[in-house]
């Protein structure tokens, strides 16, 4: 299988990677034009710099507003009502067992008994699934594809599917559409815009996008022809459902018929109806709720993962689902390739890339998603040192995300690595992939920003031409682009019963790297 040993030594301090030519990274000394030198290759894309200096920061109090206004005395009944609003049964129970001398002895007996049991109950249900602990933001960074969404500027981003658009989330709840043909940014900013997690285009439209949020999923409909840099909230759907938040996640359908939501404390995953704002839970039994989504580009898998060591790949027909023990924990994140027909995953607490292959489900499978018996092992990415002129640097461990590119022939990964140390670099990886005729990875190289910066988010342009368009929002919020240059991947393939493609590792012995035919 391929490993990170074979890859070339990352750059040294002071340079950064800027572009793949011939097959190789070209990397280059860091300095103030070395983003220009980029844009003058005729990218035109915007240059965008966030410093976190620059973002208003607001009050993250999660308390109502009741202490603004004069305290005035309420009936029991009243105060249980709105307790009941606010807190559900648990707060009604508990308004009714401390409300001395204002209720029958008897129902505030009843009150404390249920109150108990339903903190037993939620102490017992949270020793299973230990993440219900955890605040919203909390949940939020955990699950989150960043590195760390808690602190850095830059939270969520998003390419347009058609053109050369995104969307950028912000530290301070605001959303920022940067578009390559015009100078106009609009800025979106809503009062249920809070701890935005994910960003989701609609396919085969221009203007809605999906904005998963603490209490919420707003839908922006965003004119693209506006001159505004500031759409009201009128321009935003709200929908809600209970017992759905936080909202750690959005996905579209290929085809932009339906919306798919998730909350890492909700079991169910909605199918919303956007143009009616109704929608259908599709829910089953274990897992905790559902932390991460991704929507096949043809439209007939999905793939959700859950808090637990446990994930699941739906089929978009019947509905139904395949559900995968993981042995460790929970999936971290996974990606498709082009076609749909293949998944590659990873497992928290593994430096390992699996792969799932999915067959073509015709008619006489209807309602089957079509999986592989077992996953396969494809990469080896646990941590490696490379001798430099620094001294040892060490890449590599447990993944945070991956990026696929439509071409279906670069892998990014990202890892999680420690900013911490010195010695320990947190890299992009990038893999040479192939899926047809056989599945292959080769070594491509590291991408590396500035000394002292570390990747948080990644993501490829949908429709680059001459190759592929690594996008990366690094944490002192700079987002940049690497273009990798190729015609078709310089991979040689075997016959089918020959031997598998070698590749001269550093110390110049020829190893294995991964094809199916070796499975």
């Amino acid at each position: 299988m391929c490993s990170l040993s074979l890859f070339p030594p990352p750059p040294p301090n002071g340079h950064l990677t800027l572009r793949e030519v011939n097959n190789e990274l070209v990397f280059g000394p860091m300095c103030d034009n070395c983003l220009s030198t980029l844009h003058s290759q005729d990218l035109s894309l915007p240059s965008v710099f966030i410093a976190q200096e620059t973002l208003k920061m607001h009050s993250r109090l999660e308390h109502s507003a009741k202490t603004a206004f004069i305290h005035h005395e309420e009936t029991v009944w009243k105060r249980s009502i709105n307790a009941w609003r606010n807190s559900g049964l648990s707060g009604l129970f508990d308004e009714i067992a401390n409300s001395d001398g204002e209720v029958p002895k008897l129902l505030q007996a009843a009150s404390c008994f249920f109150l108990a049991v339903f903190r037993w109950v939620s102490s017992l249900h949270g020793s299973l699934y230990p993440h219900l602990t955890l605040s919203s933001e909390d949940m939020l960074a955990e699950f989150s594809q960043a590195t760390d969404w808690a602190r850095c500027p830059l939270r969520a981003f998003a390419w347009h599917p058609h053109t050369s658009k995104f969307a950028v989330a912000l530290l301070d709840d605001s959303i920022k559409v940067y578009n390559a043909k015009s100078e106009t940014v609009p800025i979106l900013k809503h009062r249920l815009q809070k701890s935005v997690a994910m960003l989701a285009w609609k396919p085969l439209c221009a203007s809605v996008l999906a904005v998963a949020c603490q209490s919420c999923v707003l839908i922006w409909h965003v004119d693209p022809t506006s001159l505004s840099t500031r759409p009201s909230s009128g321009c935003a759907q709200v929908l809600t459902h209970p017992g759905h938040s936080p909202v750690s996640c959005v996905a579209w359908s290929p085809i932009g018929g339906m919306l798919l939501s998730a909350s890492p404390v909700d079991t169910s995953m909605l199918v919303w109806d956007v143009s009616t704002e109704n929608c259908i839970p599709l829910q089953r039994v274990g897992g905790g709720g559902v932390t991460f989504l991704s929507w096949s580009p043809d439209g007939s898998k999905v793939v959700a993962a859950t808090p637990s060591p446990v994930f699941r790949v739906w089929e978009t027909c019947m509905w139904t689902c395949e559900r995968w023990p993981t042995l460790k924990g929970r999936c971290q994140t996974a990606c498709w390739s082009p076609d749909g027909s293949r998944l590659l995953f990873t497992v928290e607490g593994e430096s390992v890339i699996y792969s799932l292959q999915f067959s073509d489900t015709g008619g006489e499978l209807l309602g089957q998603v079509g999986g592989s018996k077992t996953a396969s092992v494809v990469a080896d990415v646990s941590e490696t040192t490379f001798e430099t002129a620094e001294g040892e640097v060490r890449v590599g461990g447990e993944v945070q995300s991956m990026a696929w590119d439509p071409t279906g022939e670069r892998l990014a990964v990202l890892f999680k690595g420690e900013s911490e140390n010195p010695a320990t670099r947190t890299l992009i990886a990038v893999f040479k992939t192939n899926n047809s005729p056989v599945f292959q990875l080769l070594p491509c190289g590291f991408v590396k920003g500035d000394d002292g910066v570390w990747p948080q988010l990644i993501s490829f342009h949908p429709h680059f031409q001459g190759g592929a368009l690594l996008t990366v929002c690094w944490c002192d919020g700079k987002i940049t682009y690497i273009p990798f240059y190729f015609v078709t991947a310089q991979l040689s393939w075997p016959s089918q019963g020959l031997s598998p493609v070698f590749f001269r590792n550093r110390g110049g012995r020829p190893q294995e790297l991964f094809t199916e035919f070796r499975q």
